[in-house]
């Protein structure tokens, strides 16, 4: 026969919970019964077995033995020699013992432990005479402890044994916490399981133990002495290894337990429901001899799993496991048992890949100590499918049940199993009088017999006897025979409890044994009347819940709509995005009556329901108070399970069509709108706070809520998170917060110092599941729902810890939601996620850096928005320590394997900091260490994945716990060494509020991804201005060229050989077309190439490209429609005076051929006639030609009406009411007195003054105030035009009403018609008598009578050179370079310069972009330290920008020598171009001709004025040879003197002849 396994060769129990059947029970029998026995009475001992040697049992004998022979079998020695940890006990005892058996005493000093063992014959038996009488030992007896609270003393859990432990007390941080031995001390045992266990560590149960052998030093310092002996002592071999007294697992479990509240009782269960720890359903209590059913432990465990009809659409079940029904399958032992249950379990329930022990078993460490308070224990677990045939090892779920001990012991809780379970395995190794357990019919479950074939006794007759006693078939018994393995025996088991599961008789949930626990008489850890009345109160809340979306809206009114824009409106009143040019003040003032305004509708709801029945239930005593929320969350979160569960499976069916775009973005939003969770409670608790904060103090509903605040800080003390930022409206409830830790201060003091740490990692890269393990807190972890924010909790520092850490407390900060999808699609994601990064990084003194690998570019991202905005706000006060865990990496060489990536790390944080630096100004900053504490060698924390293997079965990995906990150990040590800012509860609550004014204060950088896209966005930015001002400057210079030919056109100045000015119009027309093309399209090549290069982050903005190309083109369509404008306007012009031209020019030519008459005349005379002579003779002349011309007087148009009609067509779209009231008044009246705006008639003043009460802004003067800007802009429009000095046209005042409806239409005030009609006729009316004095002057100065008599004398000089036949060479050089050359190279310098300057200006970073002019702008603001600038920058913003560019134009400029330059090069030009057509122009046949020529070559330059050149060529008759030489020097002369002229001209002048239109 084949020998026995060794590994079945363990002691006649069996496995772990195989001893003498319920010691302690049978031993406190026979004391029971020694109580009622009549018979001599002997002390016998009261004993509990210590030690339990492996043994089986004697063939022949059945005694126990510890030896076999060479052939497997027992070699009987007829002694049973086993040690027992014992106390006297008076016990009755029998006066004989049967001959020939071997009787075994020990004797035990119970105080000392000192162990004297005794072999006697059956005949001399020991007699212990001097033991005290029996009165006494029964007073001894009453003072001796319960094996319970031994067992609890040695662990150090006495105290607690009544007074149960709670969450603060085991998650207090004290130095225990980061100390990694704890020492030999037995209750460190305790603290040791439990530290490991809260940080869901799965080597939490290998419990060491402390040293029995206190030789053990000196016997190790003497063992080379014992190498020399001679005689070797092999005996020792044979000794057990494990000479150190300890407990076993499930004791120390048990103890515990037993020990803790609820609270505690739940987080335990859930964190061994993580390690893939069995958990116990009926927690035993050898004091009362009764075990109670732990449904509340187990009320907090989720799992996920996808059973076989799952599999192929990837779907998944998510719920509270003690909500579901599954089949349980129980497995118990009946008698003595050589087969190890738990251990066949474990492999039955294991992958072969991958073994893991879920129960404990007597081959673990310390699982072969016995067991002195667990028997009856009954262990759960749960085996999960994940769907994948191939690695499930059970297609369906089960629960597995195990109970300690055997079942004739613990006879209810094996009728508990079978009433329950499905199925029960029995595993036995001999059954006869105790089979009669197996025989109650009123068993629900399946009956299985396990037997092991080593017990001879175990035939196939005997088995089929049993069969046929117990109704059983063949396939209900299972034998592992001698020649079966393990691995075999475990799989014909698996395919037994497979056939039970294909079609199980019973499923029932946890919640449902309840029931069946009731029966039995076993009590359910939820009947407590605190669990109770939290159960009822949280029952009555969310039993109304029908629609999560709907009762959030008729339940939550105040944190829906309204807080959202409250939140807009708190952000608007620091950032201004809409404020436009109205005045700043009273746009503040706006926004401060809207926010009371709303604060006022949020105080018009009455208080819901709910919120009656929540505030009360957490009002309620403090045990009650925390039953209530853990329960609201529970009920919560399954209501959101379920709802997202049927949203997910609607989402992937409507997702299989795309044709239902819309529905599917409906059921995005539902998904994302369905989040509830308790945090909505206390939000609307906080809203309602808030808003009644704007109620009188002595209002009676203010009153009433005045406790809340307190309330929420007893809960923070309790251990409940907090929510901080509500993610939803990404804003701060101030008032409510800053109460609440008012409270939580006065609660404390003078225990108020705390000390924050934060987590901040992207979305779904377990954050929270870190704080959790690390700190063995409660944040919500991904339970299907989308909450979103941040939260914070608190946990006490202890006594002994709080001089190292200075502090009482540590603050713990976690967010959510960064990177989310549901953000994702939204255009302000960035923003949420750069806030709320930027607050609690501020708010922090050790921020966790959590970093997934798959997503670090996003958390890069986030810290470089972090930085820039710390960089931005002044003075932010701390300097917050980073540590960066990088999640996912398992490898061992992680740390050195990644120096490089670190390093790159670094330099990537260091690049974007220089970036955001730069940008703001503060270069002094050169790196990330600069801004924030971090060490790239010990700043790096390199975590492995959670889970080792594949969920749901898989446990959390070893090396997660490990590593994790080092990271704690560091951020302790860490923080002990740095000092906080904020030192109190007190300061941290001012310290929320200034960072998060500074938050809000913030506008630019936080919308975007990271800092280096800002930099590279800004850098685009400066280069579009650039080439925005190319393109503008390229069309001004084709503008004043183009109107340069348009007044040169039909003159002896102009090129073209076109007559009409329509065609004329047209060429020019298609040039401006093909300029304007040109340009747009090197534009956007520019930005082609700019996304091209390599440098400058270019691809992170490759999103705003569309946009900068959209304004490319928006910049063309502009440009081309002012261009148009202005060129009409001028050819307009040009024709007006056209008329004008040919009378001049035709009374000339009289005036000429009367001048010559009279020349010949006089010379006929052949008399010397003299000076005086000859001006009578001109005189004379002179008035009789000009009798001869037919001069009538130039029209002047009527302005006003021109004014009127444009008007008129203004308004007319407006309605007939505008036009009516616009016939009311004529345009001449207006004008004439300032604008003073008044409401007309009884009913609108009334209407004024209300709201001017009801508002904190005048209605009246804001109106007032919008109109003088208004009329400011027209007024400067109207100026520019006059200073042109051209005729009137009807686009100057198209253009003045363009200037009043776009300001109109952006001004932040309400307006009416009668205020628009009444300022457009006051504008109007002044600006169409300035133009038609403008008009007047126009037609003054070209009038062709005064034209003539302004020349009489130039006639008449002309006139005597021409009759004393004088060389006028070198005067008429003079003239014409003084009258027509030289006005007209001042005209083209004046016309360059503008640009010129404006170019200068841009080379200045401060001009560089808007913002940067801004930004100087409020800096010298800030530097001059004067109220009265603070004044006019806040009432006349505009005005003030205005008058700060012109001051720092005339300081750039105040030396001159800039300026001269630049005059000086366009001089030069001129001058060049002037000597060039001279040159160039050869010899004509006039010298009319000849000058003529050189206008013709400066006609796209110079604009030469045609009544100065028609003077100058008549009585013309110089040599041109002469001429052009004489001119030359003129020219040159005129250079010299323009120079020196201009030069010595003050600045503000030259300012004043400057008009640059950039449209």
């Amino acid at each position: 026969m084949e020998e026995p396994r060794s590994d079945n060769s363990e002691d006649i129990y069996g496995e772990e919970d195989e001893g003498p059947p319920s010691a302690y029970t049978d031993c406190e029998a026979d004391y029971q019964k020694a109580a009622t026995d009549d018979e001599d009475s002997f002390v016998d001992l009261y004993c509990e077995e210590e030690k339990d040697p492996g043994s089986t049992t004697c063939a022949d004998c059945e005694a126990d033995y510890h030896e076999t022979g060479t052939d497997g079998k027992a070699v009987c020695r007829h002694v049973k020699t086993t040690q027992y940890k014992t106390s006297h006990e008076l016990i009755s005892q029998p006066l004989e013992t049967p001959a020939g058996e071997m009787e075994n005493h020990i004797v035990i000093n119970c105080r000392e432990e000192e162990t004297l063992q005794e072999t006697t014959e059956t005949n001399d038996s020991t007699e212990i005479s001097d033991l005290p009488g029996k009165p006494n030992l029964e007073e001894e007896r009453k003072t001796q402890k319960t094996n319970l609270e031994r067992l609890l003393e040695d662990l150090g859990l006495e105290q607690y044994h009544r007074e149960k432990l709670s969450l603060s007390k085991i998650l207090g941080i004290d130095e225990k916490t980061i100390t990694d031995d704890l020492g030999d001390c037995k209750s460190n045992i305790l603290l040791n399981f439990l530290k490991k266990l809260v940080m869901v560590n799965v080597t939490a149960r290998n419990v060491k133990g402390v040293s029995c052998d206190l030789s053990n030093e000196s016997s190790e310092s003497n063992c080379d002495d014992e190498s020399d002996s001679t005689e070797s002592n092999f005996e020792d071999l044979f000794e057990s290894p494990n000479k150190t007294e300890t407990f076993n697992p499930l004791d120390i479990m048990t103890a515990l337990l037993l020990c803790s509240d609820g609270f505690v009782q739940q987080e335990l269960a859930l964190k061994m429901s993580m390690c893939q720890f069995s958990v116990p359903l009926l927690l035993p209590n050898c004091d009362t001899q009764q075990c109670t059913l732990m449904l509340w432990a187990m009320r907090d465990i989720v799992k996920k799993y996808r059973p076989s009809d799952l599999s192929e659409s990837k779907g998944f079940i998510e719920e509270r496991i003690v909500l579901s029904e599954l089949p349980m399958i129980s497995f118990v032992r009946l008698g003595e048992c050589s087969l190890s249950k738990s251990e066949i379990l474990n492999k039955l329930l294991s992958n072969s890949e991958q073994y893991h022990d879920t129960f404990v078993h007597h081959n673990m460490e310390s699982g072969d100590i016995q067991r002195r308070i667990s028997n009856g224990l009954t262990e759960m677990t749960w085996y999960l499918p994940c769907g994948n045939k191939n690695m499930d090892i059970f297609s369906e779920p089960v629960a597995i049940a195990n109970l300690r001990g055997d079942i004739a012991s613990f006879e209810t809780q094996f009728s508990f199993l079978c009433q329950t379970s499905a199925a029960v395995f029995v595993f036995f190794d001999q059954l006869d009088s105790e089979c009669e357990l197996l025989m109650n019919k009123s068993h629900k479950a399946q009956i299985f017999l396990v037997g092991n074939q080593q017990n001879k006794s175990l035939t196939p007759d005997v088995l089929k006897k049993l069969a046929t006693r117990l109704n059983l078939s063949k396939n209900n018994i299972i034998i592992k025979t001698n020649k079966t393995n393990d691995a075999d025996f475990v799989k014909s088991l698996k395919k037994t409890v497979s056939s039970v599961l294909t079609n199980p008789r019973l499923k029932m949930s946890v919640e449902q044994m309840a029931e069946v626990a009731h029966e039995l008489g076993i009590p359910v850890d939820e009947d407590s009347p605190e669990c109770q009345d939290g159960k009822k109160n949280a029952d009555a809340i969310t039993a109304e819940i029908k629609d999560t979306f709907q009762f959030k809206e008729n339940q939550f009114p105040l944190q829906g709509q309204i807080w959202k824009e409250l939140t807009f409106l708190e952000k608007e009143e620091f950032r201004l995005r809409k404020v436009g040019s109205e005045n700043i003040e009273n746009y503040k003032s706006n926004l401060k009556k809207k926010r009371e305004e709303q604060r006022k509708k949020q105080n018009s709801y009455a208080m819901s329901s709910v919120m009656s029945c929540f505030i009360r239930a957490i009002s309620s005593p403090h045990r009650e108070r925390c039953y209530f929320l853990k329960w609201m969350r529970m009920n919560l979160d399954n209501l959101s399970r379920t709802e997202l569960s049927g949203l997910r499976e609607l989402y992937k069916e409507k997702c299989k069509d795309s044709e239902n775009k819309q529905e599917i973005k409906e059921i995005d939003q539902q998904l994302s709108s369905s989040s509830l969770g308790v945090e909505h409670f206390f939000r609307e608790m906080g809203q309602i706070y808030e808003a009644s904060l704007y109620l009188p103090e002595t209002d009676p509903s203010r009153q009433q809520l005045q406790h809340l605040p307190k309330l929420c800080a007893q809960l923070l003390l309790d251990g409940f998170p907090l929510e901080l930022v509500d993610g939803d409206a990404s804003n701060i409830p101030l008032g409510w917060v800053s109460d609440v830790l008012s409270q939580l201060n006065d609660l404390v003091s003078p225990k108020n110092k705390i000390l924050v740490v934060t987590v901040l990692g992207v979305q779904s890269t377990g954050k929270s599941t870190l704080l959790n393990t690390m700190f063995g807190v409660q944040f919500a972890v991904s339970s299907g729902r989308c909450t979103r924010g941040a939260f914070m909790l608190l946990i006490k520092v202890n006594e002994d810890f709080k001089k190292v850490l200075n502090c009482d407390f540590m603050m713990i900060i976690d967010t959510e939601g960064l990177k989310s999808p549901e953000l994702a699609q939204l255009d302000n994601s960035h923003e949420h996620d750069n806030e709320l990064a930027t607050l609690v990084v501020g708010l922090s003194d050790i921020t966790i850096i959590n970093i997934a690998m798959e997503n670090s570019t996003e958390m890069k991202d986030i810290l470089q928005i972090v930085v820039h905005a710390f960089l931005r706000m002044k003075e932010v006060g701390k300097k917050p320590q980073c540590q960066f865990v990088h999640q996912n990496v398992s490898d061992v060489s992680a740390h050195e394997k990644n120096l490089r990536d670190r390093k790159l790390l670094l330099e990537q944080l260091n690049e974007m900091t220089q970036a955001a630096a730069k940008m703001e100004k503060k270069e002094e900053n050169k790196s990330f260490t600069d801004v924030m504490e971090y060490n790239p060698d010990t700043g790096n924390c390199y975590i492995p994945g959670l889970w080792n293997g594949n969920p749901p079965m898989a446990p959390v990995n070893a090396g997660y716990s490990e590593t994790v906990y080092e990271l704690k150990k560091n951020i302790i040590q860490q923080l002990g060494k740095c000092e906080s800012t904020s030192n109190n509860i007190l300061e941290f609550r001012e310290w929320i509020t200034s960072l998060w004014n500074a938050v809000k204060h913030e506008n630019f950088i936080f919308s975007f991804r990271n800092s280096l896209v800002a930099d590279a966005y800004m850098r685009l930015c400066t280069e579009y201005n650039q080439w925005e001002w190319e393109f503008k400057k390229e069309m001004y210079k084709w503008v004043t060229t183009a109107e340069t030919r348009i007044s040169n056109f039909g003159t002896a100045a102009a090129k073209s050989k076109l007559s009409d000015m329509n065609e004329f119009m047209t060429e020019l027309k298609s040039e401006a077309f093909t300029e304007l093309t040109k340009w747009e399209t090197k534009i956007l090549d520019n930005l082609k190439k700019y996304f091209e290069q390599p440098e400058g982050h270019v691809y992170l903005i490759e999103g705003y490209r569309e946009d900068f190309s959209n304004s490319i083109k928006s910049l063309r369509r502009q440009t081309e429609r002012s261009v148009f404008n202005q060129i009409t306007t001028t050819a307009d012009i040009k024709e007006g005076l056209k008329e004008l031209d040919k009378i001049r020019a035709t009374y000339t030519e009289k005036i000429e051929k009367a001048v010559c008459d009279l020349i010949d005349k006089c010379r006929k005379k052949k008399v010397k006639m003299t000076d005086r002579e000859l001006d009578e003779n001109f005189d004379k002349m002179w008035t009789e030609t000009l009798e001869t011309l037919a001069f009538s007087e130039q029209q002047t148009s009527n302005i006003f009406t021109s004014v009127s009609h444009q008007l008129q067509t203004n308004l007319s779209p407006k309605g007939s009411h505008a036009c009516e009231l616009l016939s009311k008044k004529n345009l001449k009246d207006c004008g004439l007195e300032p604008f003073t705006y008044k409401p007309k008639g009884r009913r609108e003043k009334i209407k004024h003054k209300l709201t001017g009460w009801w508002n904190s802004t005048d209605p009246i003067k804001a109106r007032q105030e919008t109109a003088d800007s208004i009329i400011s802009s027209c007024n400067d429009c109207i100026s520019d035009k006059i200073k042109r000095k051209t005729n009137y046209h009807d686009t100057y005042i198209q253009e003045i009403l363009h200037i009043i409806d776009e300001k109109l239409s952006n001004a932040k005030v309400d307006t009416d018609i009668e205020f628009e009609v009444s300022l457009k006729q006051h504008i109007c009316g002044s600006a169409a008598r300035e133009f038609q004095k403008m008009h007047e002057d126009f037609i003054q100065e070209n009038d062709p009578y005064k034209c003539l008599q302004k020349n009489k004398n130039k006639f008449c000089t002309g006139f005597k050179d021409v009759f004393y036949k004088r060389d006028q060479c070198q005067k008429k050089a003079e003239e014409f370079t003084n009258q027509c050359l030289k006005p007209a190279v001042e005209d083209f310098i004046y016309r360059s310069l503008g640009l010129n300057i404006i170019d200068e200006m841009l080379t200045g970073e401060e001009f560089s972009t808007r913002m940067s002019f801004q930004y100087s702008v409020l800096m010298d603001l800030v530097s001059r330290n004067d109220f009265e600038r603070y004044l006019y920058y806040i009432c006349s913003y505009e005005d003030y920008l205005k008058s700060q560019i012109s001051d720092r134009i005339k300081k750039h400029f105040s030396d001159g020598s800039i300026l001269g330059e630049i005059e000086d090069r366009h001089l030069e030009s001129s001058i060049s171009s002037i000597n060039g057509a001279i040159k160039k122009t050869i010899a004509t046949d006039s010298l009319k001709t000849f000058v003529e020529e050189i206008c013709k070559e400066l006609g796209d330059k110079l604009v030469i004025s045609q009544n100065a050149l028609g003077a100058f060529l008549v009585l013309n008759n110089a040599d041109q040879k002469q001429f052009a030489h004489w001119l030359t020097v003129s020219v040159k002369d005129m250079a010299e003197a323009l120079r020196t002229d201009i030069q010595n001209r003050p600045f503000e002048i030259k300012l004043s002849h400057l008009h640059v239109s950039l449209w």
